[in-house]
C-alpha cells in the first residue's frame, strides 16, 4: 500500500483523475488494471491473504508500483517465493572507486575484486607481489589459475586447491545456471587447460567463503595467508577478497618488507620458481 500511495497516475501512464481523487497515489483497481489480474486478488494481495501467487504476477505489480530491486526481492519473500537475484542500482554502480580505497588500505596485505565470473576488477600492489596478477595475463582468476606459470610455481600444494577452486566456481554457477557469461569461461579454461576439463567433470560443489593458501615467493620464501570472500550488499555483482597472514609463521613482517620499496626493486620482475 505505501508503495501504490507514492506512484502518481501520470507516472503509471493514466489520467490524474482530478478533484476527484483522494489520495495522490493510485487506486487498487488502477494496479490490478495495469498489472492484468483481478481487483479482488490484488486487495487479497496487499492484505497478505493466504492465496495463489506467481513470479510473473509479482513482477507484474513490482513493474506498476516501480520496485526497487530490493524492494522486489522483499515483496517475493513476502509472498513466500524464492527471491530474485538482486540487481545493482543505479546510484551504486560507482562504488568502485571506494572499494578501490578499501583494498589499498588493506596494504601490505593482498586484496582483490572479482565479479560474478571471477574476471579481476581491482587488485592492490600486494596482489602483484604475491601472486603475479599483472595486465598481460588473462583476467579471470579462474583460467589464470589454470593457466599462469608464475601463479603455479609459487603453490606448493597445487593440485589440491584446484580441486576447492573448480568446486568454487561450480557452486557459483549454480546460483545462476542459465547464464551465458558462467558457460562462456568454463568452455574457454576447458579448451586452454585438460586438468581443468577433468575437475570440472567430477561435478564436485564448494561454498567459497574462507580458505587457507601456502605461496613460495621467490624472494621472501614461504607465506601463509587465509583468504576471505566478502560482499557488498549495494554490489552483489563483486566480490572482495582480502588476504590476512596467519599469526606466528611470519608471513606479515615479509608481506611489510615485500611492500617496501627494498623489497618491490627485488620483486620488481616475478620469477618463475
Amino acid at each position: 500500500m505505501s508503495r501504490r500511495a507514492r506512484i502518481t497516475p501520470a507516472q503509471a501512464g493514466l489520467p490524474d483523475g482530478g478533484a476527484r481523487r483522494r489520495t495522490p497515489g493510485l487506486r487498487r483497481e488502477e494496479v490490478a488494471v495495469l498489472a492484468g489480474v483481478g481487483v479482488s486478488w490484488y486487495q487479497w494481495l496487499e492484505q497478505g491473504r493466504d492465496i495463489t501467487v506467481s513470479a510473473q504476477v509479482l513482477d507484474a505489480v513490482g513493474r506498476v508500483l516501480k520496485l526497487t530491486s530490493a524492494e522486489r526481492r522483499h515483496l517475493y519473500v513476502l509472498a513466500g517465493l524464492n527471491p530474485p537475484a538482486l540487481e545493482v542500482a543505479p546510484a551504486d554502480r560507482d562504488m568502485c572507486a571506494g572499494l578501490k580505497r578499501l583494498i589499498e588500505a588493506w596494504m601490505p596485505f593482498p586484496a582483490h575484486i572479482m565479479d560474478a565470473y571471477w574476471n579481476t576488477v581491482l587488485y592492490n600492489d600486494a596482489a602483484a607481489l604475491v601472486f603475479g596478477m599483472r595486465p598481460e595475463i588473462v583476467q579471470n582468476c579462474l583460467i589464470a589459475f589454470f593457466t599462469d606459470p608464475i601463479y603455479r610455481s609459487r603453490s606448493p600444494h597445487w593440485e589440491e586447491v584446484a580441486k576447492a577452486v573448480v568446486a568454487q566456481y561450480r557452486a557459483a554457477c549454480s546460483e545462476r545456471p542459465h547464464d551465458e557469461g558462467f558457460r562462456a569461461v568454463v568452455e574457454e579454461a576447458r579448451e586452454l587447460s585438460p586438468e581443468f576439463a577433468e575437475l570440472w567433470d567430477r561435478r564436485d560443489v564448494r561454498p567459497g567463503g574462507q580458505t587457507q593458501k601456502q605461496m613460495e615467493h621467490p624472494v621472501v620464501g614461504t607465506l601463509h595467508v587465509e583468504s576471505t570472500q566478502l560482499r557488498v550488499p549495494a554490489r552483489p555483482d563483486l566480490a572482495i577478497v582480502l588476504h590476512t597472514p596467519l599469526p606466528e609463521t611470519g608471513t606479515a613482517e615479509k608481506l611489510e618488507w615485500l611492500a617496501s620499496p627494498e623489497g618491490r626493486r627485488e620483486a620488481m620482475f616475478p620469477l618463475a620458481g
